[in-house]
Formats: structure tokens, sequence, C-alpha cells
């Protein structure tokens, strides 16, 4: 599970951009503001969702550009998939597909990404909607359709919004039939992040210690009860709060620090939010990485991992250890820095790039 060519067209900092990487680990190196966080977004896109930044598609053009861009790549197993937009439709998504137009769910069956960047380090106080997203990610690398669940779900809570709000009232028939569909996807949708949750922290739990924190997952916010029955029961509070109150849109991913008690009988480790920043950014790492084991070990084959800026925020032990498990995990990992000093450690066997207003190039 590799991309060994990626081509670029009016894609935000660049106007057109190719490059070939290697199937282990790739340095991007540049000044801050040369794109090479641009070049990881661009890679992110070959997943569903809307990448690493959550941005709109309309954002994604260049700004010079005509308003529509381009992400294309070759993958390691001779597969050529591809996304973007076009003027006319700026924030539709085209997908191709070995020169076929598809879905974005065929990108998930072809290519599974995980990313850390520097905003997610506040992923442990934010609100539970960025949690939530973290955790489909995860979900989405293991099962490809959680993302056709996840999108169906969110159309037919949408159509039941507006269909609540309506002031003549809603449509009994067509409300209990948006009811169905959102129990039917939004049971596929808790059912699948259950599982992951319980099978990485499984994994996490047996890990011994080591130099990134292990966390213990849990989730809160819905039980998972026969949600078809609860949408029913609940539509005159729905209609005051004007929203759904009850499904799995509301689950909260809780994450804790196993190797740090948070103090009195029965604890199971201290609230990442109560964790220094150093720690809520190891507790990051180590879930990652072991979730990177978890895939490979359910799909045969690593997922890449799209890590921005991660040397820069860890400490030189942390960074070794973390430099040594990627080494040592295979797989391909793009890693980004301002400096080329702090990688010299993966040697010569690791493809690296320069980025340089909007230019990609060989290191010497």
């Amino acid at each position: 599970m590799a991309v060994r060519r990626l081509l670029l067209t009016d894609f935000r900092s660049y106007a057109t951009a190719a490059l070939d990487a290697g199937p282990g680990i790739v340095v991007l190196t540049g000044e801050n503001g040369a794109g090479k966080t641009n070049v990881l977004e661009a890679l992110s896109l070959l997943a569903p969702g809307r990448g690493l930044r959550g941005a709109a598609l309309s954002e994604m053009a260049r700004s010079e550009g005509p308003g529509n861009f381009a992400v294309a790549a070759e993958l390691g197993g001779g597969d050529r998939i591809g996304t973007g937009t076009l003027a006319a439709a700026p924030e539709r998504r085209q997908v191709r597909v070995n020169g076929a137009t598809a879905s974005a769910a065929a990108l998930a069956e072809r290519l599974a990404l995980l990313w850390l960047t520097p905003a997610m380090d506040r992923l442990f106080t934010e609100s539970p909607g960025g949690r939530r997203r973290f955790l489909d990610r995860l979900v989405l690398a293991l099962d490809p359709a959680h993302g056709t669940h996840a999108a169906r779900y969110e159309a037919a809570m949408r159509a039941r919004n507006r269909l609540l709000a309506e002031p003549e009232g809603a449509d009994p028939d067509w409300l209990a039939a948006l009811e169905a569909g959102m129990a039917e996807h939004g049971t596929a949708l808790h059912a699948a992040r259950v599982a992951t949750v319980s099978r990485l922290a499984e994994r996490l739990a047996a890990a011994p210690a080591g130099p990134f924190a292990r966390a213990g997952l849990a989730l809160e916010g819905w039980d998972g009860a026969d949600l078809a029955r609860t949408l029913r029961a609940s539509r005159g509070r729905d209609v005051a709060a004007g929203r759904a109150l009850a499904g799995p849109h509301r689950v909260d991913l809780l994450v804790t620090h196993l190797d740090k008690p948070a103090g009195g009988a029965g604890s199971a480790g201290q609230p990442a939010a109560r964790c220094s920043t150093g720690e809520q950014k190891a507790l990051l790492v180590g879930l990652v990485l072991a979730h990177a084991d978890l895939v490979a070990d359910a799909r045969g084959t690593r997922p890449i991992l799209l890590l921005d800026e991660v040397a820069a925020h860890l400490d030189p032990a942390r960074r070794a250890a973390l430099f040594a498990r990627l080494e040592g995990s295979g797989g391909q990992v793009w890693l980004t820095g301002t400096e080329p000093e702090p990688f010299a450690a993966l040697g010569s066997h690791a493809c690296r790039l320069t980025v340089e207003h909007g230019v990609i190039g060989a290191t010497a």
C-alpha cells in the first residue's frame, strides 16, 4: 500500500507538480509556507472524506487557477486513482479509478491513510466532533464501507431535521422512512466504531510500556439502543431542539493515559485532556502506531502514514524511538519538517525531497 507517483494540478500552491516516491519513508523538507502540508493534504484526499485539513473543496483550488483542481496517483500495485473538482461545480468531488468514474468508497478499498498534524495536538481538549472524525478515520482504515454508512446516516439525519422543522408538520410516512435509514446506517456505524475501539484498546492495553504513552479507549454518549424506536419517541424533543438528540452522532471517544493513574480506587488512567501537551502528543503517536499495526494484521498491508511536523514536537528520545519504529514496521510513511537535520538518523534509504515555492525536487 504505497503511492509511487503523485501528480498535482492547480492544487493549493501548486500549478503543476509531479513527484516520485519510494515504498518506505518519504521526507519533505522546506521553509514554513513552502507547501509541504499541501502535499500531505493532497495525499489525504486519496481516501474518502475532506482531507487532513477538513477544508471545503473550493478552498483547495489554486487561487490563481481556473477554479478546479486534480490530484492523481499511481499506486505500488499498479492502480491509478485520482480525485478533484470541475470549475462548474467546485464543491462536487469527482473520483476516478483506472480511468473510470468511481465512488469515494472505491478509494478506501485501495488505500488506507492515517495522519497526524499539529492541529490535532488539541484533539483531547476540543469538542467531541473532532474526536469522532478521528475515530471514523481509524474505523475507515479497517472497514472501507464505514464511509458510506456515515455519509448516508448524515444525509438522512439532515433530511429528518428539515422535515421536523416544517411549519405544517412532517409527513409521517416520509419521516418514518428517514428514521429507518438513520437506524440502518447508524447501527452499522456504531457497531464498526465499537469493534475498532475494542480491538485497539485491547492491543494497547497488552503492549509493554514504552516511549509512547498507552491510551485507554472507551465510547460514551450513545449506547446503541434501538435507534428507530428512540427517534420516534423523541420527535417532540428533537423539534424543540432543532436537531436529533440521540444517535451515533452524539458519541464521544474517551482517551486516558493508562500509565498515569488518575488517583482513587479503581482508577483506569488519567484523562488525556488533563495530561501535559507532551504526554498528549505521545498518546496520539502511540495510538496511531498501534492502529497501523492493527490495520496491517487485518488487511495484510500497512496503511500509509502522513506525519506533519511530528519530529519537531517530540523530544530527541521519542523522535529516535519513532524513527526506529517506522523503519522496523515497514510501509510507506510521509514526514515533513523545516530542516533536514532531525531526519538524519533515517539513513540513505529514505526518499528525501525538498519543497520550495511550489516546486518539489530531490534532495542533493
